[in-house]
């Protein structure tokens, strides 16, 4: 299982993109490695410590705690990363 986290606000116009930029991703995958992708989405209006990490970086989209993109998302490049979070993810577990 991955854990996709999506670091944001609300009434963010580029938030909002790459919301979209997520949700068509995990559509286009292969079931079988969309079913095993957690999303998770944060505020950083709701989280001091994530306001002071993020907030000039907005959107910000982590797989698995690491960062993997800020301001702007490219839907191949994070397939990508999933598709090799997934094979990651399988390798450790067996």
């Amino acid at each position: 299982m991955s854990t996709l986290t999506v670091i944001g606000k609300p009434d963010c116009h580029l938030c909002d993109v790459a919301q979209g930029v997520v949700e068509r991703v995990l559509a286009e995958l292969p079931a079988e490695v969309a079913d095993r992708v957690e999303v998770v989405q944060r505020s950083i209006l709701d989280d001091a410590d994530l306001y002071e990490l993020w907030w000039e970086k907005i959107p910000v989209v982590l797989i698995d705690g690491q960062e993997h993109a800020h301001w702007r998302v490219q839907a191949e490049r994070l397939a990508q990363a999933l598709r090799d979070a997934d094979a990651h993810s399988r390798e450790v577990t067996g």
